[in-house]
């Protein structure tokens, strides 16, 4: 009985192993973008939809259905703090900000300024919420 060759595995990419650039070299995020695209991913992340870490999130997706209240803006504010300190602490979040967008009755805005606590520099990200009104 002939047994079928083993073959080797496809290279798995990211997020587990970089790929290479055309010229061969990895490209690594600094430490900026890296920080931002965990802020976001945070942001972005229901909390249970993650298998190993079920409580990981900001689970900002459940104000959809709320009203665009300054209650409910003060929720999506407090939740927002809440999960980056919890779950980013490379990071010192100096300010969180929710308003509701003029002339956009279902939008809620927010601006998110922080520190890098290892070099200190200041960065800000944004987003834009639907709420339902």
């Amino acid at each position: 009985m002939m047994t079928a060759p083993v073959r080797s595995p496809v290279p798995v990419g990211w997020p587990l192993l970089p790929l290479p650039e055309a010229d061969g070299t990895l490209a690594w995020p600094d430490a900026e973008s890296g920080v931002r695209q965990t802020i976001e991913a945070i942001l972005r992340t229901r909390v249970g939809e993650q298998l190993m870490r079920p409580r990981f999130g900001g689970d900002l997706e459940r104000f959809v259905h709320e009203p665009n209240t300054l209650v409910t803006r003060r929720r999506i504010h407090d939740a927002i703090v809440d999960a980056l300190g919890k779950w980013e602490p490379r990071i010192t979040v100096e300010r969180v900000e929710v308003w509701e967008v003029q002339n956009a009755p279902t939008q809620v805005r927010v601006e998110i300024a922080y520190q890098l606590r290892r070099t200190g520099a200041s960065e800000q990200i944004g987003l834009t919420l639907a709420t339902n009104g």
